[in-house]
C-alpha cells in the first residue's frame, strides 16, 4: 500500500542512526514553513490549469508534510499518522449527519449553514473546556496570511450582525481611511502612524473585497503576476535596446509598461504615472 510505503520512508528519514542528517534535525517549528509553502504550491497548480503532474505531484509534496509532522509526534509519543487520519473520519462523518445520518439538507448553502453551526458549537465547547468565554472569532488562526485573516475575522463578525448591508458604505469606509492615511503624510507622522493607516486601509479593503465576492488574497496573488509580467516586458523592451532599467528614466520605463499592458487587452494605462503603479 502506498500509504504505508511512505510511512516506512519518513521513519526510515529520521532514523536516529541511519537516517538523513537534515529530516532528523527537523522539529515542528522548521518544518510549518514548507507545510505553509507545498500548500501555496498546490494553490499555484490549481491557478496555472495543471491539473495532471502538476498538482499531482504538489498533493504528494503537501502530503509528506502530513506525514512528517505525524511522525514528530509519534516519536514523542503524543500521536501517529493513524491518528490523525481517524480524528479527520470522524469529523467528516460528524459534520455530514445528511450524508451518514437521518439528516436531511436542502442544497449546498443550506449544508455550509449547517457545517457552520457544527463548526460553531463544537469551538464554544473547546472554549468552555479550556475555561474562557467563547467568542465569535475563537479558531481563526493567527497564522493564515493577513489578507485571509483578515476576510475570515469579517466574516465571523458578520454572522453576528457586525456588518454592512452592501458594498456602498464599505466603499466610503476605504476613502475615509484613504483620507486618514494623507492626513498622516502630510503632518509627518511616525512609520508607526502611518503603519497604523495603512493598516486599516488594507482591512477595509478586504472587507470591500468580501462584500464584492472578491478573496483580496486571489486578487494580490494576480496583481502581482500581472506586475512580474509587465515588468519582465520592461525589462525584455530595454535589452532589446541595450540597455538596462537602472539606465533607463522612470518616464521611459513607466511608457513601455503601458505598453505592455496595453498588449494585454487590459484597458487604460495605469502605469506610476497614471495612477501609482
Amino acid at each position: 500500500m502506498e500509504i504505508a510505503r511512505l510511512l516506512e520512508v519518513m521513519a526510515a528519514l529520521r532514523d536516529p542512526e541511519r537516517g538523513c542528517p537534515w529530516d532528523r534535525a527537523q522539529t515542528f517549528e522548521t518544518v510549518a514553513p514548507y507545510t505553509i509553502e507545498e500548500a501555496y504550491e498546490v494553490a499555484d497548480a490549481i491557478e496555472r490549469g495543471d491539473l495532471d503532474e502538476g498538482l499531482r505531484e504538489e498533493l504528494g509534496d503537501l502530503l509528506f508534510q502530513v506525514v512528517f509532522h505525524a511522525r514528530m509526534a509519534e516519536e514523542q509519543g503524543r500521536f501517529a499518522f493513524g491518528d490523525v487520519v481517524a480524528a479527520i473520519v470522524d469529523k467528516l462523518v460528524r459534520r455530514h449527519p445528511h450524508v451518514f445520518g437521518g439528516a436531511e439538507v436542502r442544497d449546498a448553502e443550506a449544508q455550509r449553514l449547517a457545517w457552520e453551526a457544527h463548526k460553531a458549537a463544537e469551538r464554544e465547547a473547546r472554549a468552555r473546556a479550556e475555561g474562557r468565554a467563547p467568542s465569535a472569532l475563537d479558531g481563526v488562526s493567527p497564522a493564515l496570511p493577513a489578507l485571509t485573516r483578515a476576510v475570515k475575522l469579517q466574516r465571523r463578525a458578520a454572522r453576528v450582525g457586525f456588518d454592512w448591508a452592501s458594498p456602498e458604505p464599505v466603499l466610503a469606509k476605504v476613502k475615509e481611511e484613504v483620507a486618514e492615511l494623507e492626513h498622516e503624510m502630510r503632518s509627518g507622522a511616525a512609520r508607526e502612524r502611518l503603519e497604523h493607516e495603512i493598516g486599516d486601509l488594507i482591512m477595509a479593503c478586504a472587507n470591500l473585497a468580501r462584500h464584492l465576492g472578491v478573496d483580496p488574497e486571489t486578487a494580490v496573488r494576480k496583481a502581482n503576476a500581472r506586475f512580474e509580467r509587465r515588468f519582465r516586458a520592461v525589462e525584455a523592451a530595454l535589452a532589446a535596446r541595450g540597455r538596462r532599467p537602472e539606465e533607463a528614466t522612470l518616464e521611459e520605463m513607466d511608457a513601455l509598461w503601458n505598453e505592455a499592458k496595453a498588449a494585454e487587452g487590459d484597458g487604460e494605462a495605469d502605469g506610476l504615472e497614471a495612477d501609482g503603479g
